[in-house]
């Protein structure tokens, strides 16, 4: 009951005002989102390149977090962005997607705010250590345990 609440909020402020190189795509019901960010510095790694992400919500949100990743796009183009804590099935490493660094403050908003942020200062062209395997095993991101502790990107 909570979860649908606050997803209708979000939606309804959503609809009407993101910040720039955030768009939503389309939220045909408050379980699953599509959103697409940009990079909005002169990042050559990301430059003309538009990114697709999927959140998914459960009755916990926003107690819980949303399980979101990227997904690929044909038309229009949305590859997988490359990045070292990116995986390249969409999985993000990112902690405040999991359970530890999640807080109820945090909304869909936010979240593209801070993977923007992620993709702007990146500097590596690289998948994360383990890319294949992390691919092969066919986790779903909750199902993964993931060592924050890389302040090198």
């Amino acid at each position: 009951m909570f979860a649908s609440k606050r997803l209708g909020k979000e939606l309804a402020k959503i609809q009407t005002c993101l910040p720039p190189g955030i768009a939503l795509v389309s939220a045909p019901d408050l379980s699953e989102w599509l959103m697409d960010i940009e990079v909005l510095d002169p990042n050559p790694i990301y430059l003309n390149l538009t990114f697709r992400l999927r959140f998914r919500f459960t009755n916990n949100y926003p107690i819980e977090a949303p399980e979101v990743v990227f997904v690929t796009s044909i038309d229009p183009a949305r590859p997988i962005p490359m990045h070292p804590h990116i995986y390249s099935n969409g999985i993000i490493c990112l902690d405040l997607l999991g359970s530890a660094g999640w807080s109820p403050v945090q909304n869909v908003e936010s979240i593209c705010m801070s993977i923007q942020s992620m993709l702007t200062g990146n500097t590596k062209d690289e998948r994360p250590v383990g890319d294949e395997e992390v691919v092969r095993s066919r986790q779903g991101p909750k199902n993964m345990r993931f060592n924050y502790d890389d302040l090198t990107v």
